[in-house]
């Protein structure tokens, strides 16, 4: 299936509500984490991209991670070629403190 149209942009306000909750939560002490550029937009690129999947995971010790995947017209995972893990974890890799990280 095709993925409907639908804005996904959030003002800073309603990003950095999403983000103290999970804070909040204390599900795990892992926030965020980061991916460089040029490996993200070589993720974008693949022939047949038309958007980005977030797959949530956990690494063999346990800690959280995330699987990014390109996914084609029909809603599919492009398997094929790039995919990304091995994200930079907050912390520490948190940046300055700002409204999504503090």
């Amino acid at each position: 299936m095709a993925l409907p149209a639908r804005n996904h942009r959030i003002t800073l306000e309603e990003a950095a509500a999403h983000t103290r909750r999970h804070r909040e939560a204390k599900v795990h002490a892992i926030g965020s984490g980061a991916f460089h550029k040029d490996q993200v937009q070589e993720l974008l690129n693949q022939k047949g991209c038309v958007g980005l999947r977030v797959h949530l995971g956990r690494n063999a010790d346990g800690s959280p991670t995330v699987v990014l995947t390109g996914i084609d017209q029909a809603d599919s995972d492009l398997v094929k070629d790039v995919i990304l893990e091995q994200w930079l974890p907050c912390p520490p890799f948190c940046g300055a403190q700002n409204a999504l990280n503090s």
